[in-house]
């Protein structure tokens, strides 16, 4: 039994806000107990990554006005390693501590998923691309089967470590247990590789409570729990705890993610969850006293490039997420309660002895409506890609085009190029890319190439094909004896769930050219341009666009306002691209959907003029963005 003991102000019973506290697990594995006392863990998930922070304490205030008495949160690693060995705890929405700490001013108790691995359609689940340079690299392993690995990981958490054990409930913070790992049991069966993580943290000084996280059936088939540690079930009800606690009787379990919604991937018909009603698991959860976390009681948004993918189980098609997290979550993406939000919280109420504070009031937004009806954004053409391309990265003697973890790029995009001496058109294959193309023969738009499978009647206008060669312009089209071949590839997010996650970027296959004749060349000597699309890169954009009918053009636009508030960008009329405010990146938007509308919150902007810039791999002539004030 882990006996932890809290100094800070809980309202937890009438003993007072400020005496001592001890949180520990009931002796016959019952549940949970605080100060001796039967105690339910009521938690919300929250990921400090997803939200800006100057909205941290609103959403721990939507939580609790919920019901809440706890905010689980997971901690992305690659969030925070941004550079293989290098930290950032400190900047903007990554000091985890300040995030911490904000909960415990709100009176709420923590529960610490650090990872190293945490899924969360988050790219590679959190772990760091740098790992991909080594081509036999294993992840989710001990050190006897993957030093390089876990030394990683060893660093990571002897960064997390000091940072942690001052916040944990025995040292006065918040922290009730840290989770070892996520969902292992979904992976793989090795114990060793648990007990090391769980080692680490023991090593420096923070002697638990931990517990793990993973559906019923892995957890028995797999045996994916940690010596004394509690264990939650994914997707659970109170009839699972109920089975798990005759299995292992000696330590509590709790639902650890009970999902009010769903993700949600480009290319789907709908956004999905939005049928989900946990009304009548929360009421017996509440019922039965027992404990549980909503994943996610608030997701917020993957801003940049930080969105991961799946790989159907099926199919094996690669499914790519949206930008947006709102997950059909109680509390949605721009951080209002929705109707689902009141009824949860009418039920919670009925169980508690105390009256939930208020709600707290929404976030007020831009009005989309302006004298002239509906308010849109004029953009005009500002600077080609073509005409602002760094040096490339590599000299004319690469046999083959790597992938973007070879030359040490994480996200973006990537330029491979070559001279075809003997051009004769015919038919590209670049292989299965990773995970969007589009190409070039001198100048020349060919065609593009999707990993992500397209409906038809979205693709054919730009000649998009799904994983199949790319028809070459004919030859006469081209008639110079030494045509340049360009091949832009843009990363969309690596996968984050199952046995694929070895999932790195850009060209992974050779490339051959097939000739009319049948013949076929791999074509040698590429140079490589790397363009992660860095902020740096953004602001010096240099405003030249010599042909503007080249795809590959960015556009620029003046939003201009007297006051601020949340937007949402209606990006409908574009095509594929990205989009900054004031050089933050929002995210990607793509017209094959479900999302159109891009979040941007209201601390991203400034009374006055605003800049808003697109990037679009296909659009050359400017179209209108809408102001809108919500998702769909």
């Amino acid at each position: 039994m882990y006996m932890t003991r809290h100094a800070s102000k809980q309202t937890t019973g009438a003993d007072g806000l400020d005496s001592p506290h001890v949180f520990s697990f009931a002796p016959n594995g019952d549940g949970f107990l605080l100060d001796g006392k039967p105690f339910q863990i009521r938690s919300g998930e929250l990921h400090p990554a997803r939200i800006p922070v100057e909205y941290w304490r609103h959403r721990i205030q939507m939580a609790k006005a919920m019901g809440m008495n706890t905010i689980a949160l997971y901690v992305m690693w690659n969030y925070h390693e941004t550079r293989e060995g290098t930290f950032d705890f400190q900047t903007d929405n990554r000091d985890i501590e300040a995030f911490i700490r904000l909960c415990q001013a709100e009176n709420m108790w923590v529960l610490f998923r650090p990872g190293p691995y945490v899924c969360a359609e988050w790219d590679l689940g959190g772990i760091p691309s740098y790992l991909l340079k080594y081509a036999d690299i294993r992840l989710r392993t001990d050190y006897a089967s993957d030093a390089r690995y876990m030394r990683a990981v060893e660093r990571y958490i002897d960064e997390l470590v000091p940072r942690v054990r001052p916040l944990m409930a025995q040292d006065g913070g918040p922290i009730l247990m840290i989770q070892i790992e996520n969902e292992f049991g979904s992976f793989d069966r090795n114990r060793a590789y648990l007990e090391e993580l769980r080692q680490l943290w023991m090593r420096g000084g923070i002697p638990g409570p931990f517990y793990t996280e993973d559906g019923v059936v892995q957890l028995q088939q797999n045996l994916s729990y940690v010596a004394d540690g509690a264990i939650a079930l994914s997707n659970a009800n109170a009839a699972q705890i109920d089975a798990v606690r005759k299995i292992f009787p000696s330590v509590p379990a709790m639902a650890g993610e009970v999902y009010p919604g769903w993700l949600t991937h480009w290319g789907d018909d709908a956004f999905q969850g939005t049928s989900v009603d946990l009304s009548a698991t929360l009421d017996e959860l509440m019922r039965n006293k027992q404990s549980f976390n909503l994943y996610v009681i608030h997701g917020g948004t993957s801003f940049g490039f930080y969105a991961g993918a799946n790989v159907d189980a099926d199919s094996g098609e690669y499914q790519p997420d949206i930008t947006s997290y709102d997950y059909a979550a109680p509390i949605n993406e721009q951080g209002a309660a929705t109707a689902r939000y009141l009824t949860y919280r009418g039920i919670i109420a009925r169980y508690l002895s105390a009256p939930l504070p208020d709600v707290p009031m929404p976030i007020a937004t831009i009005p989309s409506m302006d004298s002239n009806g509906i308010r849109r954004l004029m953009p005009r053409r500002f600077a080609s890609l073509w005409d602002n391309l760094p040096a490339a990265l590599a000299p004319a003697d690469t046999m083959q085009p790597q992938p973007f973890e070879m030359y040490g790029q994480a996200f973006g995009f990537v330029l491979y190029r070559t001279k075809l001496e003997r051009y004769a058109g015919g038919m590209l294959d670049i292989g299965d890319v990773h995970d969007y193309a589009t190409v070039f023969v001198g100048d020349q738009y060919a065609g593009a190439v999707s990993r992500t499978r397209i409906r038809e009647q979205l693709a054919s206008p730009r000649n998009v094909v799904h994983r199949q060669p790319v028809a070459l312009p004919d030859a006469s089209s081209a008639p110079r004896a030494s045509v340049l071949l360009e091949i832009l590839v843009e990363g969309m997010g690596r996968v984050n769930y199952g046995h694929s996650m070895i999932d790195r970027k850009g060209i992974v296959d050779p490339v051959v050219i097939h000739d009319a004749s049948g013949a076929s060349e791999i074509p040698q000597g590429w140079e490589v341009v790397p363009l992660p699309m860095e902020t740096s890169f953004i602001e010096n954009l240099r405003p030249i666009c010599s042909d503007a009918s080249r795809p590959g053009i960015f556009f620029v636009a003046t939003l201009s306002i007297r006051a601020t508030g949340d937007v949402y960008l209606d990006m409908s009329e574009w095509i594929k691209g990205i989009v900054w405010v004031n050089g933050r990146n929002l995210g990607r938007y793509w017209h094959v959907g479900p999302q159109k509308r891009l979040y941007c919150p209201a601390p991203w902007l400034k009374p006055g003029d605003n800049t808003l810039l697109i990037f679009d791999l296909h659009q050359t002539d400017a179209k209108p963005v809408s102001l809108t004030s919500s998702l769909s």
